[in-house]
């Protein structure tokens, strides 16, 4: 808007180039921050960002010159057999015995992790693929059973803080099929723990499916995942061939689950038209990279307002929609409840809409930084009163958030 008032604002195209930036629009960045040199040449902050935008931009289009067309693309996950992958015996960590990942194992891979020792390439492999295979079954619309008298907790984003995620553990105890979790999306990104995390919830999944349940937030994405670090990290750590086999997993993750037909659990939130399904929801075809319009995408993006109606979004994705917004949702389809996540609040959550709408972010003192508290609810059957549980952040190795997140992200830290 500062640019149709004044097309000469050249700090307007500064900052739209640093917002495309973040969302992985390099091609649209490398525009505005051309527009920024051309406007300020002697600047040396633009002419530095301009060359490593060009660099983006110059990357990109390689990576899109030899890949292969849509039609001939392989999944790098049925190029992959574990079985022949051989372990050496001087490795000491922990070791799946056949096809079975059982609890002894996970717990294991935990110590390890704690211990910061990496999990052999062969295991991981199994886990990924094996929780992918369980993925690929689930309807993009999970709908969850909570027996009279059963407890279910709903965490929000951990983005790689493991060594938090271990304390929900300690506080709540481990996912099993009598204390079953569900993880609402953005396990990745920023923290510098991201393959720990998701390697530690895809091995409890395997482990025993309905122990927990795991939904698709913003940051399951290439897009994301090249810029805020766990494209990095899991080069860094494991390799490229798993930079590929993650990404295809990420797109089987369901995009929204509904507990005892109650409660709605989304990352993001709700739409930008009224009348939507949950019939609609469950009719989605998830298995793409999120697109930038459209009901997948709000589901991972979208945030409440306080106001009612809607609005524009922030994030430059996805909107902002009101308390009445979120009540005709919830009316049209016989819903009490909206559980998400996707923000990060100073207690760890927040109910707004009238008490319609619940907020639940888990990773405490976010990036090290924001002071935060973490949080997960607890509920009950029948009558699935939410309990909120906040938490103070744990200490960590001396590693640092976005430690392996894109350079160029970095400039403007």
């Amino acid at each position: 808007m500062a640019i149709e008032v004044d097309p000469k604002y050249s700090k307007g195209y500064y900052r739209r180039g640093a917002a495309h930036l973040g969302l992985g629009k390099f091609k649209d960045a490398l525009k505005d921050f051309q527009q920024v040199k051309k406007m300020c040449p002697n600047d040396p902050d633009a002419t530095k960002k301009l060359r490593e935008c060009e660099k983006a931009v110059m990357k990109l289009k390689f990576e899109e010159a030899i890949a292969a067309p849509e039609s001939q693309r392989r999944s790098v996950a049925e190029s992959i057999d574990y079985h022949s992958i051989d372990v050496e015996a001087q490795y000491s960590g922990a070791r799946i015995e056949g096809d079975v990942v059982t609890l002894e194992f996970v717990k294991k891979m935990m110590d390890d992790f704690k211990n910061q020792k990496c999990l052999h390439k062969r295991y991981a492999y199994q886990i990924v693929l094996q929780t992918r295979e369980l993925l690929q079954a689930l309807p993009s619309l999970v709908d969850i059973t909570v027996h009279d008298g059963k407890h279910f907790t709903v965490c929000g984003d951990v983005h790689g803080q493991f060594y938090d995620l271990l304390n929900i553990f300690e506080l709540n105890g481990l996912p099993s099929d009598d204390n079953p979790y569900l993880f609402n999306g953005d396990f990745v990104d920023r923290g510098s723990f991201s393959l720990e995390v998701i390697l530690t919830l895809f091995a409890f999944k395997c482990m025993s499916p309905s122990a927990i349940y795991l939904a698709r937030g913003n940051h399951e994405s290439k897009s994301m995942n090249k810029i805020y670090g766990f494209e990095g990290e899991v080069r860094s750590k494991l390799s490229d061939t798993f930079v590929e086999l993650f990404a295809e997993v990420f797109c089987c993750l369901p995009l929204a689950h509904v507990i005892n037909s109650k409660v709605f659990v989304v990352h993001g939130g709700l739409f930008s038209v009224d009348g939507v399904k949950l019939s609609d929801i469950r009719a989605i075809n998830r298995f793409c990279e999120p697109p930038e319009e459209g009901l997948m995408c709000e589901l991972l993006w979208s945030d409440p307002q306080p106001l009612p109606g809607r609005g524009p979004s922030k994030r430059g994705v996805g909107l902002s929609f009101g308390a009445d917004v979120t009540k005709r949702f919830l009316q049209e389809n016989h819903l009490d409840l909206v559980v998400r996540s996707h923000e990060v609040k100073d207690e760890g959550y927040e109910i707004e809409h009238d008490g319609k709408l619940i907020t639940v972010f888990s990773a405490p003192n976010y990036c090290d930084q924001m002071g935060n508290k973490g949080a997960f609810i607890r509920f009950e059957a029948p009558d699935l009163k939410p309990n909120i549980v906040t938490f103070t952040a744990v200490p960590h190795p001396d590693v640092k958030p976005m430690a392996y997140a894109n350079n160029f992200l970095r400039m403007f830290s």
